[in-house]
Order: structure tokens, then C-alpha cells, then sequence
């Protein structure tokens, strides 16, 4: 008995074995934790710290006139951003309505369908993946080549709408096919036992189930788009505009051009000015990621 407790002691002694409970917490360990806690509070304190004054700079200017008016290059005191924020939702309305159909059918595909030894089902998976991960001024340029200038939409809400899609169109497919592949195949398996077609268990059983991880990321990866100010400048957005979009083919502006104009001019009253539109533009902003994590608590299943 005394040589087999002498035996675990020895064990338990050893470099890099597993240390027992109560032995403590190695100082390894400690210090690792220590380092997640400290950059994370660098990060939350710098971030905290940029709101706090993009808010006091905001301040003065943050009435009712911001969405109300129209831009004013003579009088900033009476400018505001209603056609900058009328043409983001315009163009991120039209993008969901391109990226997000094609993106979740895509998804479908690909999960449900796709053969993954095919070399063409491969390929496109890579793309997909390297796509994700690309700069968005690339897209920017490809949307003013092929888009803008190639199909002759020029510099329209169109255009714009068509490039944001392609640029969050592989976050819709990524984050719709993880929420596909969530849903356990006994589902699947179950339906198919009982009768049901492949596309009846898909629209039935299996896309009910993914909608609040699909809707998730639908709607985070929207919420990049309308922070994009690159590809709209490429695609030639005009920051001074007094009119709403009428349509597709209407000229267009957009907050994070706006606020970029503002930004470049030299009086201070311009500085609140695109203070207050940052504010508009993070209020949007958190009123999708609201929505999104409601949609996520509201219809999400534990299996």
C-alpha cells in the first residue's frame, strides 16, 4: 500500500504532469490570465475612451437637426444628414436584398447538396473562405470597374448596393452554412424516415431550425457594410447632396461619407458636426446588433 501511495506522489511530482485538485493554480497560468484580463481592459478603456469624446464632441449638435436638415457647406450650423442617412438605408436595404438570397441559397448548397470530394464544390469553398478576408478597397475597385463603369450603372445606389453584396456576401454564406450545420443530422434523419423529400426536410425541418444563427449573421455582416466608407468613395458617393434617393438610379451619399467630408474641412463646427453623425451612425449600428441578438434569444433550440 505505502509503495503504491509513494508511486502517485512521484507521478504527481513530475514536470509537466497533471496537477491534482488543491494543489493550486500554477503562476504560468496566472500570469497568462493575467495578460487576457490587462489587454482586454486596454481595450475596453481605449474604446470607452474614443466614445467619451466623439460624444462631448458631438454634443452641441446632437438635436434634431442632424436628421432633419440637409448639408450645409455655407451654414454648418443649420446642416444636417438627412440625405446621408436616407441614402444608407437605401443602399443597405437593396444590399440585403441581393446578398441575402443568394448568400442563404449558396449556404444550402453547399451544406446540403455539394459533393465535398468534387474538385469544382472545393474550389469554390476556398474562394468563399479567401473572399471573406479580403480588402474591402478591392472591392471598391472591382465594383467602379465592372459595376460602375462596365455595366453602366455609374455612380448610383445601385452601384453601391451591388458592391456592398459583394463584399458581405461571404459572411452570409459562412455564417449560413455554420448555422446549417448546427442542426443535428437526427433531424434530418427522422424527417427523411417518415416520408419527407430532401428539400421538404430542408425548408421544413432544417432552415426553421438555423434561422436564428442565419438571421445572426445576415445581420452582422450587414452592419459591416454600412460602416464601409472605401468602396462607396471609389465608387464616386458625392458628399454634398440636399435630396433623398428616389430610387436605384438616383445619385447617392452615405454617413461614413459624409462624416469624411466633414471630417476634411477646417472649421470646428464641421468637427461636431461629424461627431454627431458618428453617433447617428453607431445608434444604427447598435439598433442591427439589438436585432440581432434578440432574433438569436427569441428563436434559438437547444439540442
Amino acid at each position: 500500500m505505502s509503495n503504491v501511495m509513494d508511486r502517485d506522489v512521484s507521478v504527481a511530482d513530475e514536470p509537466g504532469a497533471p496537477r491534482l485538485k488543491g494543489k493550486g493554480t500554477p503562476l504560468r497560468e496566472r500570469f497568462f490570465q493575467l495578460s487576457l484580463w490587462t489587454s482586454l481592459a486596454v481595450g475596453v478603456v481605449f474604446l470607452a475612451s474614443l466614445l467619451v469624446y466623439v460624444v462631448v464632441e458631438a454634443w452641441p449638435r446632437l438635436d434634431s437637426r442632424i436628421w432633419t436638415n440637409f448639408p450645409d457647406i455655407i451654414d454648418p450650423s443649420n446642416a444636417g444628414a438627412q440625405s446621408a442617412i436616407m441614402g444608407t438605408l437605401w443602399i443597405i436595404a437593396f444590399t440585403a436584398v441581393y446578398c441575402l438570397p443568394t448568400g442563404i441559397l449558396a449556404a444550402i448548397y453547399l451544406e446540403e447538396y455539394a459533393d465535398p470530394n468534387r474538385w469544382w464544390n472545393r474550389v469554390i469553398e476556398i474562394n468563399i473562405q479567401n473572399l471573406a478576408a479580403v480588402p474591402s478597397i478591392v472591392y471598391g475597385i472591382l465594383g467602379l470597374g465592372i459595376i460602375s463603369r462596365g455595366l453602366g450603372f455609374g455612380q448610383t445606389v445601385m452601384s453601391a448596393s451591388l458592391t456592398l453584396s459583394l463584399l458581405v456576401l461571404p459572411t452570409v454564406i459562412i455564417a449560413s452554412r455554420e448555422a446549417i450545420r448546427a442542426v443535428p443530422q437526427s433531424i434530418r434523419q427522422a424527417s427523411l424516415a417518415l416520408g419527407a423529400t430532401q428539400w421538404q426536410t430542408i425548408w421544413r425541418q432544417v432552415l426553421p431550425a438555423a434561422v436564428p444563427g442565419m438571421a445572426t449573421g445576415s445581420i452582422l455582416a450587414l452592419s459591416r457594410a454600412i460602416g464601409e466608407a472605401a468602396p462607396l468613395l471609389l465608387l464616386g458617393g458625392l458628399t454634398f447632396i440636399t435630396f433623398n434617393p428616389t430610387g436605384v438610379e438616383s445619385p447617392f451619399t452615405a454617413l461614413p461619407i459624409q462624416i469624411f467630408g466633414w471630417i476634411s474641412q477646417s472649421r470646428a463646427e464641421f468637427t461636431a458636426l461629424a461627431s454627431a453623425a458618428i453617433v447617428v451612425l453607431l445608434v444604427i449600428l447598435l439598433a442591427m446588433n439589438s436585432v440581432a441578438i434578440w432574433l438569436r434569444n427569441r428563436y434559438s433550440r437547444k439540442w
